[in-house]
């Protein structure tokens, strides 16, 4: 893959401008654009992605200050919490004026740090309607499969976002954690506006769904996406980056992510005021070819 599959494209003069916009836009599917670097909603929750946070109200300043930022595009799950981060998101942003929130269902929450597969369409089109209602919204403009259920066929999750999207909703529609082969699949059912997959500069796995997403025009949010590992390190590869630009390693990440392909989202979260406003001015950031070639060789050092 190359350093950059395709240029980004320029900012939308009708959604906020702030630092977070500095990477351009992109329209999801038919439906909203949205400023490129988004915002996560999984860790304003509690320790294991479990139950209130420590400070709720801190929470709510982190999501009011992201939109501040620029940030219109925020990723949440009805599992968040469960149901936490989508209450957050409600009391801190509601009616959402020019924020697009995307949400997910497909995974059951038995406890902290444990997430179980359940794709029955009953179960969807029920998790459908209740984020729904907790978002305060008569439809949903991304909605995406968390986990496609192994016990579950296939065609029959797809067919129930369809489905939903038909009755109006669901606007786009997106899945989680898949290969090529499931987005070509679903895309028999119905129209695939976004893929949101683990990518970062130490896990490329996902490198050929993210070159099949920038071919297609499908949205690729990649989840963890600040992660660096040992490339981070003092006398790494990032860490040198940064300092020569005087910038932190997180922000490197994510300008790589950016640059990586025009159809990159991502949505770097944290409960953390500091660390949001870091992460922003990520946006803004232009790394050289020579630096992204040296990332690059460093992940294959590894």
């Amino acid at each position: 893959m190359s350093s950059a599959l395709s240029s980004s494209p320029q900012a939308d003069p009708e959604i906020p401008a702030g630092p977070a916009a500095a990477a351009g836009a992109f329209r999801i599917g038919a439906g909203p654009v949205v400023n490129r670097l988004g915002f996560g909603a999984m860790r304003i929750t509690g320790p294991g992605v479990w139950g209130q946070p420590a400070d709720p109200k801190v929470a709510i300043e982190v999501l009011r200050r992201a939109v501040d930022l620029g940030v219109t595009l925020v990723d949440t799950a009805d599992s968040y919490g469960p149901e936490v981060s989508e209450d957050l998101i409600r009391e801190a942003l509601h009616p959402y004026d020019g924020v697009t929130v995307a949400t997910k269902a497909g995974l059951v929450r038995p406890g902290p740090g444990r997430w179980t597969p359940v794709g029955r369409p009953e179960y969807l089109r029920q998790q459908c309607e209740l984020s729904l209602r907790r978002l305060g919204v008569e439809r949903i403009d991304l909605f995406q499969l968390h986990r496609v259920d192994p016990l579950v066929p296939a065609a029959d999750q797809f067919g129930v976002l369809a489905d939903l999207k038909a009755e109006g909703k669901v606007g786009e529609v997106g899945l989680s954690e898949v290969s090529v082969e499931t987005i070509e699949e679903a895309s028999r059912i119905v129209d695939i506006a976004t893929v949101q997959n683990r990518y970062n500069l130490i896990d490329r796995a996902s490198d050929d769904v993210l070159r099949y997403c920038t071919e297609n025009g499908i949205g690729f949010l990649p989840w963890h996406p600040v992660a660096a590992g040992s490339l981070a390190e003092p006398g790494g590869i990032v860490a040198e980056i940064a300092w020569a630009h005087g910038v932190t390693a997180p922000q490197v990440a994510l300008a790589w992510l950016l640059q990586r392909s025009s159809v990159m989202l991502p949505i770097p979260g944290t409960g953390d005021l500091a660390h949001l406003e870091d992460n922003c001015r990520a946006a803004g950031l232009s790394l050289e070819l020579t630096e992204i070639q040296r990332l690059d060789e460093g992940l294959s050092s590894l």
